[in-house]
């Protein structure tokens, strides 16, 4: 389009024909109204016009706007097509960001971007968040097996059985089955799949099973709504007390940052680059930081924990770096020491490894402001400690922390910008993030060359152990054994040096003094030894490159996180590592362990710390978001609509107004056209897939979330058959008439009704005008209920009918 004179291939031979960029039809678009500028063009331009849209998807939402204007564009399938046709009007498929006049002959091509101006854009990046919402639908429907428990908002808990399809008024219709207590079934129409959750929070064999019609799920609900609005009252005071307190907006140290960035050794990962910037922003912003960063072992949090800590020291304030273990901040100590040796950066730890006049001379320095950087564990958190000008604390793994380091941590959160990084965050933590109250980013991209850690799950035997030991030994590496019991460590220790004479043996645990222990992991990460027994004081340990296979007695003892923290500690280098986890016999294991080894052998792929902490969340439920209680209600009506709930409750209180609980959840007005609305089984035959998309449909929120969705399945099946536009037409109306306060919509042959709920936002003089105006057609029955008598015999007349007549009662805006 940019070039005067454009080469375009027609027919069969090349013609030269004079071209010039077609004018932007959005930006001379009077109240962006693309449309109107569109109808405006094709009245002033008497030659032919190409449309082109990005994909079969996009064309067929193109047609869709295109008819409002009364335009009806013959499809070709490309552009010699169109040059040897005779249609004024037609559209195609071609990805092209520009549109483009000629002279002679008249042609016109009109791209859809411009025409849309930064629509497509938008779409783009609508689509990006849309990924997320769809992974949380997915997660939300994947594992729905039959026989899976799902919570029906007004019906409480039951069992899923599968769709169902069934004729009501002639039409075929589908339909979810649940069963509930004493056999009772409930057939949830597929487009109130948004009224449908899969219960998560304790396992799925001690769900509850509720009686249809009694009154135990009200009394759930009502429990779990008032412990929702207090929860949200505590969370929007900790929330306001943030808000209310002017964060401090770091100055932005534009060239120097520059320099530091550059300092970094490898190629950040994109999503390192993205939660980096991130953090940046929150920190120039003025409002406080509480930013969770989940990544996974050795994907770079520790470099985006020092940008910030550059950001804060370059604006003059001192940062606290608070981490569970003495090793760890030894580990962190050398990182920064390095990291910032070219910078006039004073950088200090306090841990078991100083002496108690070393801790001295720290705190009083610290008191004075002389320490830019402090690295400690929960000594940092006592009262004795007084950091003179603290900007920044960084959280190493959060679920370390005892519920009383917590609160103190709570406390500071209002005051300074807090940034926690974690591999696997506790549920509550994620809890918190996933429901909006901290900003979270995930680490998911591994860094180049990096290969997943192989997971075994075993009964413990001695060739197993034999063979594991080996094979590392034998390539040169090195061996974590963890042994998690003191008393018995030294015994462990003969026992494997009889087993496997060639291996040169340490053994590391807490109970050693510190300067020991040190030397300890001094000697191993120097290959003095190559098998550490160890206990768990390894789990955030020292990187050891060589170390490349873990073995953990009696895996089945260990939560999930710490169990993925574990393995963690080998595969940081490029080298195939190994993870065996070693049992007692199965039927020793309990059904909760069972299932968190199989979650960890499931999740072997780099970046699974995430997808984990989900798993966590469902084994043991999601942990009331404040104070001490791990289950709370969450258990009565699960996860999904607990969180459902805090999510409303949290949105009503920050508007001032009362958590209205009671009301239903999303139930939307109920709509019956008596005409088919599905998707047809020859058109997607699986069952799963189905259900998906229906659950998105139901749950789309806007109309342009349903075009985007009608594209993706245009793209992704084929065109969609009549049944299926019946059905997101639908939910389109549904949309609008949850906006005009209407709970349902009858429609058929002859005409249908509405009826309004009583804080309908529609103007009655705009029902009275229509009923004066044509007093045959519209008439009231009783306060609520009103009746139109249209003839509607097709399909198409309905949907017509309906959104010209919620047209005229949409208030108009001034």
């Amino acid at each position: 389009g940019a070039a005067s004179q454009q080469d375009i291939e027609a027919g069969g031979g090349r013609e030269r024909f004079p071209a010039q960029p077609l004018p932007n039809l959005a930006i001379e678009a009077k109240a962006n109204q693309p449309l109107a500028a569109l109808a405006n063009f094709l009245d002033e331009f008497s030659g032919r016009v190409l449309f082109t849209a990005e994909s079969a998807g996009r064309r067929e939402v193109l047609l869709e706007l295109l008819e409002r204007l009364k335009l009806r564009p013959k499809t070709v399938d490309s552009w010699p097509d169109f040059v040897a046709g005779k249609d004024r009007l037609a559209i195609t498929i071609a990805p092209l960001d520009e549109g483009l006049l000629l002279d002679d002959p008249a042609l016109a091509l009109v791209a859809e971007s411009p025409l849309f101006g930064q629509r497509v854009m938008q779409r783009r990046r609508r689509e990006k968040r849309a990924d997320a919402n769809n992974d949380a639908v997915i997660k939300n429907l994947t594992e729905l097996r039959e026989g899976a428990p799902v919570v029906h908002i007004d019906h409480g808990v039951g069992r899923y059985l599968g769709l169902a399809t069934l004729e009501i008024d002639n039409q075929a219709a589908e339909f979810l089955t649940l069963e509930y207590a004493e056999g009772a079934k409930l057939y949830v129409p597929v487009a109130n799949l948004h009224l449908i959750a899969r219960y998560t929070g304790s396992d799925d064999a001690l769900a509850p099973l509720h009686r249809l019609g009694s009154e135990t799920w009200q009394k759930a609900k009502r429990k779990a709504a008032e412990q929702v609005r207090d929860v949200a009252a505590e969370l929007l005071d900790i929330y306001a007390r943030r808000a209310a307190r002017e964060g401090y907006a770091f100055a932005d140290p534009k060239a120097d940052y520059a320099t530091f960035s550059a300092g970094f050794p490898f190629e950040e990962t994109p999503d390192q680059q993205t939660t980096i910037e991130a953090v940046r922003e929150d920190m120039l912003a003025a409002k406080p930081m509480d930013r969770l960063v989940c990544g996974d072992v050795g994907f770079g949090k520790t470099e985006v924990a020092m940008r910030a800590a550059f950001i804060a020291v370059h604006g003059g304030k001192q940062v606290a770096i608070l981490v569970p273990t003495t090793l760890l901040a030894q580990q962190h100590y050398n990182s920064f020491r390095d990291r910032f040796a070219d910078w006039p950066v004073t950088v200090e730890v306090m841990s078991r490894f100083k002496s108690a006049k070393e801790v001295n001379a720290a705190v009083a320095d610290l008191a004075e402001g002389k320490i830019d950087i402090v690295i400690g564990t929960h000594k940092l958190l006592q009262d004795d400690v007084k950091i003179k000008n603290l900007g920044l604390v960084i959280i190493d793994e959060e679920h370390r922390f005892g519920v009383r380091q917590k609160e103190q941590l709570k406390a500071l959160r209002s005051e300074v910008d807090i940034l926690t990084l974690t591999a696997t965050p506790i549920p509550r933590t994620l809890n918190m993030a996933v429901s909006g109250m901290r900003d979270l980013s995930i680490i998911a991209t591994p860094p180049a060359r990096r290969l997943s850690v192989r997971t075994f799950v075993m009964e413990q035997n001695k060739s197993t152990v034999k063979e594991a030991l080996l094979r590392e030994l034998l390539r040169g590496g090195q061996v974590y054994y963890l042994h998690n019991d003191v008393k018995t460590i030294e015994k462990c220790a003969a026992d494997l040096a009889e087993l496997v004479p060639e291996a040169r043996i340490g053994i590391g645990h807490g109970q050693m003094r510190e300067r020991e222990l040190e030397q300890v992991m001094s000697d191993f990460y120097h290959k003095r030894f190559n098998v550490l027994i160890a206990s768990t004081i390894i789990e955030t340990g020292i990187d050891v490159p060589s170390a490349n296979t873990i073995i953990i007695e009696r895996a089945d003892k260990f939560g999930l996180a710490q169990l993925h923290q574990l393995r963690g500690r080998v595969g940081r280098s490029h080298h195939q590592a190994y993870a065996y986890l070693l049992t007692p016999p199965r039927q020793q294991i309990t059904p909760d362990a069972e299932k968190r080894l199989e979650a960890i052998a499931n999740t072997q792929d780099l970046g699974a710390g995430f997808v984990l902490a989900t798993n966590d969340l469902e084994i043991r439920g999601a942990g009331e978001l404040l104070g001490d209680g791990q289950s709370g209600q969450i258990q009565a009506v699960g996860f999904t609509l607990y969180m459902e709930m805090l999510e409303r409750a949290v949105k009503a209180i920050r508007k001032g107004e009362q958590p209205n609980l009671d009301q239903p959840l999303g139930g939307g007005p109920e709509i019956n056209l008596r005409l088919p609305a599905l998707i047809p089984e020859d058109y997607l035959p699986d069952v799963h897939a189905r259900l998906i998309l229906y659950k998105r449909i139901a749950s789309a929120t806007d109309e342009d979330g349903l075009k985007d969705l009608q594209v993706e399945m245009i793209d992704r099946f084929g065109l969609l058959p009549e049944p299926t536009k019946n059905l997101v037409r639908l939910t389109l109306l549904k949309l609008q008439a949850e906006q005009l306060g209407i709970k349902k919509v009858d429609g058929g042959p002859q005409g249908g009704r509405l009826e309004f709920a009583a804080d309908t936002p529609v103007d009655p003089l705009a029902l009275i005008k229509l009923i004066q105006g044509q007093p045959n057609r519209y008439k009231f029955e009783g306060a609520t209920l009103f009746k139109f008598m249209v003839p509607m015999e097709r399909p198409e007349e309905r949907f017509n009918t309906l959104e010209a007549l919620f047209e005229r009662l949409t208030p108009k805006t001034a």
